[in-house]
This record gives C-alpha cells, sequence and structure tokens, in this order.
C-alpha cells in the first residue's frame, strides 16, 4: 500500500511538471515583449536556393516589421548552409529582407548554425562585435519560451517577440510543435541545472 501511494505521488508530481512547463510554453507563446533595442535577431528555419520556407518568411515578415516601426536599426538574419544548398539559410534569408526595400547595410548575417542555441550565441557574437547589447527575438510563438531561455543563457538583454502570422495555425500542426518544445525546455532546464 506504501509502494502505491509513492508511485501515485511520483506520477501526480511528473503530471505537474509537464502541465506547468506546458503552460509556460503557451503564456510565452502570447507574450510580445517588443520594445526598442539594438538589433532584432530572426531564428533560422529552413530555407532553399530558390527562397525560404513559408515559417521563415513569416518569421523574416515579422522582424521587418519590428525594424519598420522604429524598433531597432538592424536585423540579424541567421541560419546555416542546409546539406545541398548552395548558399546558408541566412544568406537566402538577407536576399528575401532585401527584397523587401531593407537597405542592406542594416540586414546581418549569421550563416554558420545550425540549430537555436547556436544562432543566438553567434549573434550574440556579432552584437558584440558592433557595440550592440539588447536584441529583439522574434521566432514562432510555441517556440519562444526556448529560445527566451537560451537568449538569456548568452548574456544579452533579449525581449522575445512571436510572430502573429505563425504557420502553426491548426491543432494538427501546433500540437506536435508544442510537444516537441516541452520534450527540448525540459531538457534543457535540466542541463542548465547540472551544467
Amino acid at each position: 500500500m506504501k509502494k502505491r501511494k509513492i508511485l501515485v505521488s511520483v506520477i501526480l508530481i511528473v503530471m505537474f511538471y509537464i502541465a506547468e512547463n506546458i503552460i509556460s510554453i503557451c503564456a510565452c507563446s502570447i507574450r510580445d515583449e517588443s520594445r526598442e533595442a539594438d538589433v532584432v535577431i530572426v531564428l533560422g528555419a529552413a530555407a532553399y536556393d530558390g527562397g525560404v520556407s513559408l515559417v521563415y518568411r513569416e518569421r523574416l515578415n515579422h522582424g521587418i516589421y519590428l525594424y519598420q516601426q522604429g524598433l531597432a536599426e538592424k536585423i540579424i538574419v541567421t541560419g546555416g548552409r542546409a546539406e545541398g544548398n548552395q548558399h546558408s539559410d541566412a544568406y537566402t534569408a538577407k536576399e528575401y529582407v532585401l527584397s523587401q526595400g531593407i537597405p542592406e547595410e542594416d540586414v546581418l548575417m549569421e550563416e554558420t548554425s545550425v540549430i537555436t542555441q547556436e544562432n543566438l550565441e553567434n549573434s550574440k557574437a556579432l552584437m558584440d562585435e558592433n557595440g550592440w547589447q539588447s536584441a529583439i527575438v522574434v521566432s514562432d510563438p510555441l517556440h519562444m519560451k526556448r529560445a527566451m531561455l537560451l537568449a538569456e543563457d548568452t548574456g544579452m538583454e533579449a525581449y522575445g517577440s512571436p510572430t502573429p502570422t505563425t504557420m502553426y495555425r491548426s491543432l494538427k500542426t501546433k500540437i506536435p510543435f508544442l510537444m516537441r518544445e516541452l520534450f527540448y525546455c525540459v531538457g534543457y532546464k535540466w542541463y542548465r541545472l547540472f551544467r
């Protein structure tokens, strides 16, 4: 009987922990902290030699919007070169941003990263080179919680701004994305705890 109570207690604790993390991810997904900053960092998504993916396009569109609102004077686009592509994701993203009328001198590329952590660490290095301290971080809503944890750990002054036109709109697309973010978010929190 005692073992059963312990087992039930453990299950309840795990369920509460998972629920708390899901609530935290969802709460962050609807919180827009955009304000004046030195740069906008648009986190990478897939791109091809023919152009950016729909997911990346909407992130870029939001970054462009924030720039056009005068909240930052520079945009950093991120992403390394995927296998089979001639150019990096950041290069393709920059081409898209320039096609929207943004001056070339205001668009910087971080083009060696593969994962979100590298997007942010390498963007922070670019910021340091230019004496910039603050950034508005742009990504899809359900990605923002983990992105902000990672941004915080780089030491940058970061403000999250989820794209309102995300391609993840239906439950069919949101639920797998949420489950993936739950897995990576929890994993990163434990990594931070024991590193």
